[in-house]
């Protein structure tokens, strides 16, 4: 299993956000993408979740699904979480797996995130560090090949970082793969790495 990525290019707003980037990632790996602000970090995990179309190069996926096309197979983790306040912790991750094609036992990602005690509390009343963990749930949730993980570890505090830290180890000794962007460590070692913005 294998993904290529050759020579990409992405515009936003007719502005060119990065070009020539080129990567692999097989079974088992992690990438982490560092670079200053607006280097284009997110975007080129957006790129391959299939919310950004790119202006160049090509992106492929050997080894996965062949009946599913690669956004199918990802999990896209943005720096926001994606989440309905007026619905409860168990309503909002019931929302995502339905909507990824998962299962309907929810009640182990929930506990693994740490969120089992309150899966009835409105998300209107989460913390920063508690939305990230419910975002995080779905990793959990729904079995899929790619995490693409946007500064997974932001709002987390020292419990929920060693947390992710485990999920991510427990998903690449699977075969899974990782791609995160981050300005810092996140527990994802070893890693390649691949620098966006000035002399890349």
């Amino acid at each position: 299993m294998r993904l290529q990525a050759s020579d990409l290019a992405c515009s936003r707003g007719g502005r060119e956000v990065f070009s020539g980037v080129g990567f692999g990632l097989g079974a088992g790996e992690a990438l982490v993408v560092t670079g200053p602000n607006g280097a284009g970090k997110s975007s080129l995990l957006r790129l391959i979740a299939g919310l950004v179309r790119p202006t160049g190069g090509t992106l492929s996926l050997d080894g996965g699904d062949p009946d599913l096309t690669l956004p199918e197979q990802v999990h896209y983790l943005g720096h926001q979480d994606a989440l309905k306040p007026s619905l409860t912790v168990a309503e909002n991750l019931a929302f995502w797996v339905q909507f990824l094609g998962g299962g309907t036992v929810m009640t182990p990602a929930l506990a693994t995130a740490g969120l089992a005690g309150i899966a009835n509390l409105p998300a209107a009343y989460l913390s920063a560090g508690q939305r990230r963990r419910l975002s995080i749930s779905r990793l959990v949730a729904v079995k899929r090949l790619l995490w693409l993980l946007d500064e997974p570890t932001a709002a987390l505090d020292t419990a929920g970082q060693a947390m992710l830290a485990a999920l991510m180890a427990e998903h690449l000794s699977g075969g899974g793969l990782i791609i995160a962007a981050t300005h810092g460590p996140i527990g994802l070692e070893p890693a390649a790495e691949l620098k966006l913005g000035a002399g890349q």
